[in-house]
């Protein structure tokens, strides 16, 4: 293991200290449609990991963007190590010493890893140094990662790797975490755990946010519970239950999903022996995938980021159709395998990708707009070419209404909603248009308790109604609670299916590693789940 000493600036600096490394008070922030942080009031003292709780839209992001730097606040005081100060941009933060991972990505396309990294760096550096330095840590915390590699050819949980090695390289004082862990595998969240309690024991200061409520009770000493911008009470998470701390959060206790009596019928998505070479020389190639996803049925498909999961959805979406045989998929009995993404919608086909802004949504255009992306088909939306302004509209507020997204309206742009409610939007754009066929692929990514359940009751309505739904996630909990079938991906071949109830989460993770023969899973044979 290599020296990561640089990691905590002088070790054990401020232990000894009893004045709070950061005290907020009073902190206020209004923007046109929503008053984001009201009268905020929060301490952190040095070496505590301390969560912050909340719904989508609470305002926790905006309150942690302040203490960033990134955001402004319009009143109150920002006390650092006892004395008040003033953080105008995020490289004053960083001179102070505060570092922070965001929930949605701040990476250049076009850029290696180590050139990113770079850019975020305010002291010189060597490119070839930093560049060993970045895998050295990066292979300490379990988050491998090449620095030649260009982000633009990376998953979103390498990316979500890059962010956090990225953060950690600023030997950070407070370190602000935002959904650190949506998206890396068991294996990381727990190395990255050892991290975190490591910093904390040498000093280091952590403000933690996450919808995981696991990971708050095991990770952090105390938690700060934030609820329409306000705060609305401080408790110590191990002494909570999960059903406490969520009604803490959302305001009421989560009902228990409903699962309404249904007949899977016949496989409106057919996938046989379909292999597809990856573009990126660092993707995994797809090698013989087959499965059926029946009507009336939730399908899960698990596995670690980066194996082949990209490549799978861009050859279902019609994304990627290569030298694909026109069988290799089937939808609703049409052979689809060479058509474009407009003809497999027209079949019945919908899809919410994993990376909400940039590709479920444009993040400068307002919700209406991004309805007409992908619900152009719907009635009055297009008419002889022209846009019908007002069927857009009302669709959006549709959407907004049903799927209880908490926003300005449809004029609302895309990238002003929290990461949840953006995504709820996107998963009620889809549904709303009675699709025959949904894939999604981590639908409740950084998602609250509260919106995470409303969305899997959505899809377990969607399936009693006929509907045969995909669900590409590398949340086994999520999975177990919804889907009918459960499969794995790993290293482009895909495990045998299981039914979800003669399984469990020890035989999927082995999976996950690849653990399930040297042929993977055998075609299937078209017939009734019920049979």
């Amino acid at each position: 293991m290599s020296d990561t000493s640089f990691l905590h600036g002088q070790p054990g600096q401020g232990t000894a200290s009893v004045k709070p490394r950061l005290a907020l008070t009073g902190i206020s922030k209004q923007y046109p449609a929503v008053r984001a942080n009201d009268d905020v009031s929060l301490v952190v003292a040095p070496g505590e990991i301390h969560a912050v709780l909340g719904e989508n839209g609470a305002g926790k992001s905006t309150l942690m963007k302040i203490i960033y730097g990134a955001v402004r606040p319009d009143a109150g005081e920002i006390r650092w190590e006892g004395e008040v100060v003033e953080i105008g941009n995020p490289a004053a933060a960083r001179k102070l010493g505060i570092g922070m991972v965001f929930q949605h990505f701040s990476l250049f396309e076009t850029l290696t890893v180590g050139e990113n990294i770079a850019l975020a760096l305010d002291e010189p550096f060597d490119l070839a140094a930093l560049s060993q330095r970045i895998r050295e840590v990066s292979a300490d915390y379990g988050l491998d990662i090449d620095p030649q590699r260009h982000v633009h050819s990376l998953t979103v949980g390498e990316r979500q790797r890059v962010e956090i090695v990225r953060c950690l390289l600023q030997s950070p004082r407070l370190l602000i975490m935002d959904e650190p862990t949506s998206v890396l595998t068991p294996q990381a969240v727990r190395k990255l755990f050892e991290t975190l309690k490591r910093l904390a024991a040498q000093g280091c200061s952590i403000l933690y946010i996450s919808h995981k409520l696991d990971e708050i009770q095991e990770l952090c000493d105390t938690a700060t519970v934030m609820r329409g911008g306000r705060v609305t009470g401080h408790v110590k998470p191990r002494e909570q239950t999960h059903a406490s701390l969520a009604q803490l959060m959302v305001g009421h206790s989560l009902p228990d999903y409903t699962r309404r009596s249904h007949r899977p019928g016949d496989a409106l998505l057919a996938v046989r022996h379909l292999s597809v070479a990856s573009d990126d020389p660092f993707g995994t190639s797809l090698q013989d995938v087959s499965f059926d996803v029946h009507a009336g049925e939730i399908f899960g498909i698990a596995g670690v980021s980066g194996n082949g999961q990209a490549e799978l959805l861009a050859a279902l979406s019609g994304e990627k159709r290569g030298n694909a045989q026109a069988d290799a998929v089937t939808l609703c009995g049409k052979r689809a395998g060479r058509l474009g993404p407009a003809a497999r919608r027209r079949l019945g086909f919908a899809f919410v990708p994993e990376e909400r802004l940039g590709r479920g949504a444009v993040p400068a255009m307002s919700l209406a707009e991004n309805a007409l992306l992908t619900a152009h088909r719907q009635p009055g939306m297009v008419r002889r070419g022209w846009i019908g302004a007002r069927a857009m509209h009302a669709f959006a507020a549709r959407c907004i209404e049903a799927f209880d997204v908490r926003c300005g309206g449809p004029d609302a742009l895309a990238q002003s909603l929290s990461g949840g409610n953006l995504q709820k939007y996107i998963v009620g754009r889809e549904i709303l248009q009675a699709p025959n066929v949904l894939v999604l692929a981590q639908p409740t990514w950084g998602v609250d308790v509260g919106a995470a359940a409303f969305i899997r009751q959505q899809l377990l309505d969607l399936s009693a109604k006929g509907v045969a739904v995909l669900v590409i996630s590398e949340e086994l909990d999520e999975l177990f609670d919804i889907c009918d079938r459960i499969a794995v991906l790993a290293r482009g071949r895909l495990s045998p299916a299981r039914k979800t109830g003669e399984t469990n989460a020890e035989e999927i993770g082995l999976w996950m590693a690849g653990l399930f023969g040297d042929k993977g899973a055998a075609p299937p044979e078209p017939q009734p789940l019920h049979a």
